[in-house]
């Protein structure tokens, strides 16, 4: 009875210590063909994280598939894809689990192409460690070198600078040292302090598990040993409670909590937070858990507040120390990392994803670009897959923020495509740009309604799109004379006539395009709220800009007409012969012809000027109006 309930007693003990042992979160990248997936295998596999359907699966895949001969090929562990395993390298990023009796390991895996550089961003958005591995037949690449930096950019403090297959190189000390040499250079640029650099072969287990007798001249820890003992907690920063709220928790009358995870800081049932951002304060009355109330809740935490006021508090809020709360802003410097196939556009609009909170967004200016191999700032006015930038953004509502180096959670955001709703791109913040605190709504007391009443009319404005050549200014213009005719107050705003005075610094690329569309939106937008009908007589090719115009109006004000004339059509109608330069070369980036046109998903009017006259188009959109 004794030994079995020493037995019982051992068993609690051991799985007491794997419940309270740490988690450390850490990414390998680098180069291709570096040994990252080889490196990882031979961990799970030494730290018998495998069960035996897996050893029995990796040796006959090794046998199949491997580079090893008759050994075991450990880098099959992560291989997963079969592309991947086809070609030998690493596509997705690949996230495995292991343990020791010091530490629980969340390890990914990150591909080594630049193609796929926003999958390696990915991985490293939630890691505390980096292992960046360098073969030491190489030394370092300009993929290590990009590896680094977004390392630096997203905030990860620890670096294991792993040389790779000394094996291959004799072991020799002078190749180790030259290399740890050039990287501490670089990782002095970038700002990274702590690196640790180990020599190592993971194919026969080097300094991998324990020091090898290979390198007797290196006297520091090994790669377990180090990733054990690391200590990534994080000095500095906010040390306020900060509380993003995910879920409004109201099961019956009698409760109303707010879900959320604890993001920085510790919270006590008594202390005094602030809901932002509103800026209403209240004191936390209970911490509510699945477990039951606790005493405290620390960063990492996922429980329910309750309070002792009744505010008005949603997803997407945040509860903050009321001693220390963070700013809100609406305007931001911020680093972007672009993951979309189409470039971002400065002015095209996007959805932001700060914490739990989602608004509009756009890059109002790329103040530079990125060389992520040499660090050198670069003139753009776009960006491209994978590229950098440092740019200005602009948001449509304000939200509590802190610098990303201070606290990720509320410093780190996605954009989204609103179209597609793809992640097209990740970020972190800098600051404020504090000018826009400066700046407020000014009081009119004749507001719009009373510009309108007194003309006799409803506000509106009617955007005309459509193909170079379509008919869009002959129709606006045949609309405009007869609702002159009719007594009502018009404007039109022609694309030709407005590149003469407010938009003649644009040219006609993509980003100029988006640029163009903003201006006369906003303008629309003012003469709108001067009680005007405005006709809008613009090619706006992309649906985004026409979405971004549109919402900047009252539900009704806003009628898209897309005028819909085949591009053949349009052509033999090309008095203006732009058509014809366009197919010779002599205009670049022509709509219809090497410029796309995104025709309307559900436009209030469309017009077919195949089948009717100007005339009877005009009167379509005349009898819309009136109806």
């Amino acid at each position: 009875m004794t030994r079995a309930h020493d037995a019982g007693a051992a068993v609690a003990a051991y799985l007491a210590q794997h419940e309270t042992k740490g988690l450390l979160r850490f990414i390998t990248c680098g180069s291709v063909d570096d040994g990252k997936s080889t490196l990882i295998g031979r961990l799970l596999y030494e730290s018998q994280a495998l069960f035996s359907d897996q050893l029995a699966a990796l040796e006959a895949d090794s046998r199949r598939h491997g580079t090893q001969g008759e050994d075991i090929d450990y880098a099959l562990l992560m291989d997963g894809l079969s592309a991947e395993r086809e070609q030998g390298i690493t596509i997705d990023v690949a996230y495995r689990f292991f343990s020791t009796d010091k530490r629980k390991f969340i390890v990914a895996d990150c591909p080594g192409h630049e193609q796929y550089t926003r999958n390696m961003a990915t991985g490293a958005s939630t890691a505390d460690v980096a292992v960046v591995l360098v073969d030491a037949r190489k030394g370092l690449l300009p993929q290590t070198r990009r590896h680094s930096y977004i390392v630096s950019l997203l905030g990860i403090r620890h670096v294991l600078l792993a040389v790779n297959k000394m094996d291959l190189v004799g072991y020799d000390f002078a190749v180790f040292d030259e290399i740890v040499a050039g990287y501490r250079e670089l990782a002095t640029q970038l700002g990274i302090d702590d690196v640790q650099a180990v020599p190592m072969s993971a194919l026969r287990g080097d300094n991998l598990l324990r020091r090898s007798d290979n390198t007797p001249w290196y006297d520091g820890p090994a790669v377990l040993e180090y990733l054990e003992n690391v200590d990534v907690s994080r000095d500095g920063g906010t040390a306020g409670f900060r509380l993003p709220v995910q879920w409004v928790n109201r099961p019956n009358q009698d409760f109303r909590g707010f879900a959320g995870t604890v993001a920085a800081g510790e919270v006590r049932p008594g202390d005094e937070v602030v809901a932002l951002p509103s800026g209403r304060r209240s004191k936390v009355e209970r911490i509510v858990t699945a477990d039951g109330d606790l005493a405290v809740a620390r960063e990492g935490q996922a429980v329910t507040l309750t309070l002792a006021d009744e505010l008005d508090i949603s997803r997407g809020d945040l509860l903050a120390g009321a001693h220390d709360p963070p700013q809100v802003a609406d305007q931001f410097a911020a680093h972007v990392l672009w993951m979309g196939e189409q470039p971002l556009l400065p002015g095209r609009p996007y959805w932001l994803k700060i914490g739990t909170r989602t608004v509009s967004a756009s890059v109002t200016e790329i103040k530079h670009k990125i060389d992520v191999n040499t660090q050198e700032a670069l003139a753009a006015k776009h960006l491209e897959l994978n590229e950098v930038g440092y740019c200005n953004l602009y948001l449509d509502h304000g939200v509590p923020f802190e610098a990303y180096a201070d606290n990720r959670t509320l410093g780190g955001f996605i954009l989204i495509d609103r179209q597609t709703n793809a992640t097209v791109a990740a970020g972190t913040l800098s600051f404020a740009l504090r000018r826009a605190g400066n700046i407020h709504w000014q009081h009119l007391d004749v507001d719009k309604a009373a510009r309108a009443r007194i003309k006799g009319q409803k506000p509106r404005v009617l955007w005309f799109t459509g193909l170079s050549g379509s008919g869009k200014s002959t129709i606006a213009n045949l609309v405009d004379k007869r609702l002159h005719a009719m007594g009502f107050h018009t404007f039109i705003l022609d694309g030709d006539n407005v590149r003469h005075g407010l938009n003649k610094d644009l040219g006609f690329t993509d980003e100029d395009r988006v640029e163009n569309i903003r201006r006369v939106a906003e303008v629309a937008k003012l003469m709108s709220d001067a009680g005007l009908i405005v006709l809008v007589s613009f090619i706006s090719p992309f649906r985004a800009e026409r979405q971004m115009a549109r919402e900047l109006f009252a539900p009704g004000e806003f009628v898209e007409v897309f005028v819909d004339t085949p591009l053949a059509v349009a052509e033999q109608r090309d008095v203006k012969g732009l058509y014809a330069k366009a197919r010779a070369g002599q205009l670049r980036n022509f709509t219809g012809i090497d410029s796309p046109y995104e025709a309307p998903d559900a436009a209030e009017l469309q017009l077919d000027t195949v089948g009717e006259s100007a005339e009877r188009l005009a009167q379509q959109v005349i009898d819309y109006l009136v109806d």
